[in-house]
């Protein structure tokens, strides 16, 4: 695979940590406001314009376009952002409690995706590539870099280690607990890494996809020429990576009473009362349901496939379809997803003050199911994998014009 250094687009030493911010599609608008309140450095202001507007305002509108864009001029013309003067790769490290993820931050190849060497898991919504799309075109830059993942290489962890061993550029714990530190790898490096890389023979997409499809329709658009052809993103030994559960809400119990629904629960599942939401274990899930938490247990037929398998392949297959009626996890207005990271508690609490009626909490996806489905050219099913921690914004941006 092809990967390239690029002069970034990043705060001065000092700003970084004011500057860092949550994706964009973590937040809603109240949410990102309250973040950034106070604080004109924050990166929300670039990629949650709509904060800095009236209340209402179409976060897909040209104005809304163009307010990212006088934010995202606003911070270099001020010296918040500053660019790089020759092309780097660097070293990106998030720590949260004892979990630790270390990754290289370089521009990947469009081409690569389109070929299917950067590989997917996930269906894109067109929507969301139009927004991500537009985004780029107003901006011309990628202002929030995807995931990626590969198969650990013992030579790139060497290299990767030497940088992590110099003064970092950015060293700081945000908000909400998690450190990062961002190293610069030496120039002299430049070429061992990118020769490093074109001998894997596929990166996979874990966060990002939208990203990634809007930045190679740009690219295509644009006949691939200079920068357009590049997009940004963090790529992690898989080894590292932590993936929490993403838990399902439904907001009825589609006609029946909390007793009936448990009834239809055990015609399909072993049901015991559980003390509490989190399954230690695949092939379990756990429901909260009129007060109490039940655990939900089932077998899997020997030569299943890989999707079929999923835990919640089977909780949509065989219960929210046939019994609550989400036909459509996609496009269900009765169905909404929560990341793991928000704990079971909160599960509870949405359904004992009626936002739902039942919650299921997961266990999480395995880095290996998920490249074992893009290796098969399969999708998951939506809403499956939450990896944690996330990639903070502004820290780096890629100018293509």
């Amino acid at each position: 695979m092809n990967i390239r250094p690029f002069s970034a687009v990043r705060p001065a030493p000092e700003k970084a940590a004011a500057v860092a911010a949550v994706p964009y599609d973590v937040v809603d608008t109240a949410e990102a406001r309250a973040l950034a309140a106070g604080n004109p450095a924050s990166f929300l202001h670039v990629s949650r314009p709509e904060i800095d507007m009236p209340d209402g305002t179409d976060c897909s509108s040209p104005a809304a376009y163009a307010q990212a864009r006088k934010a995202l001029d606003a911070l270099r013309a001020s010296g918040t952002l500053v660019q790089d003067g020759s092309p780097r790769f660097y070293a990106y490290r998030q720590v949260m409690g004892d979990h630790a993820q270390t990754g290289i931050v370089a521009t990947f190849d469009t081409k690569d995706y389109l070929a299917g060497i950067l590989k997917q898991h996930e269906k894109t919504r067109t929507d969301k590539e139009d927004d991500r799309t537009r985004h780029i075109e107003v901006l011309s830059a990628h202002t929030g870099p995807a995931f990626l993942t590969y198969k650990d290489d013992a030579a790139i962890d060497a290299l990767v280690a030497d940088a992590c061993a110099r003064a970092p550029l950015y060293d700081f714990v945000a908000d909400d607990g998690i450190r990062h530190t961002v190293w610069e790898i030496p120039s002299a490096s430049n070429e061992r890494l990118q020769s490093l890389f074109a001998a894997i023979p596929a990166a996979y997409i874990a966060d990002g996809h939208h990203r990634s499809a809007a930045a190679s329709r740009y690219a295509r658009e644009h006949s691939f020429e200079g920068e357009s052809r590049w997009f940004l993103a963090v790529a992690f030994p898989a080894s590292q990576l932590k993936i929490l559960p993403y838990n399902r809400l439904v907001a009825d119990l589609n006609g029946l009473t909390a007793d009936a629904l448990l009834a239809k629960a055990r015609e399909v599942f072993t049901v015991t009362p559980a003390a509490d939401g989190a399954p230690t274990s695949g092939r379990h899930a756990r429901m909260f349901l009129a007060g109490n938490w039940y655990d939900l247990a089932w077998d899997v037929p020997e030569g299943t496939d890989v999707v079929s398998s999923l835990d919640v392949s089977v909780l949509q297959d065989r219960f929210l379809a046939p019994v609550l009626g989400i036909d459509n996890p996609r496009t269900s207005p009765r169905i909404s997803f929560m990341g793991g990271i928000r704990g079971t508690d909160e599960l509870r609490a949405r359904v004992e003050d009626g936002r739902a009626a039942v919650a299921f909490s997961m266990f999480p996806v395995t880095v290996g199911e998920m490249m074992a489905i893009a290796d098969a050219g399969a999708v998951m099913p939506p809403k499956s994998t939450w990896f944690e921690p996330k990639l903070r914004s502004g820290l780096f941006v890629h100018a293509i014009a």
